[in-house]
């Protein structure tokens, strides 16, 4: 299933999410680590300390075993919403600007 995600980042926290992001150690996670870093890859800021992204995800609750290993560490007030396909999120790279650290 493919789902439309809207969540807050912890901003004290993104230097450390960027870090694992890049190092292999949310890659290597499995089954969804590659999901993760190109989910994030994909997101968008939409507002002030806001994103939103597509993913895909299989588990019987929506991003269960991403919110339980990596999500809830560094997003909060995650919302999902279940959509056919990938779409296009306007608005500013999250991976850019994680990147950036600023």
């Amino acid at each position: 299933m493919i789902y439309k995600v809207k969540a807050r980042y912890k901003e004290d926290k993104l230097d450390e999410f960027y870090q694992k992001l890049t190092d292999g150690t949310i890659r290597s996670q499995q089954p969804d680590g590659e999901e993760i870093v190109a989910s994030m890859k994909r997101a968008k800021i939409t507002a002030p300390g806001a994103i939103e992204w597509y993913e895909k995800c299989f588990c019987p609750t929506p991003l269960q075993h991403e919110r339980a290993t990596v999500y809830d560490q560094y997003l909060t007030d995650i919302e999902t919403e279940e959509a056919g396909a990938y779409g296009e999120v306007e608005g500013a790279s999250f991976w850019e600007r994680m990147e950036r650290g600023e």
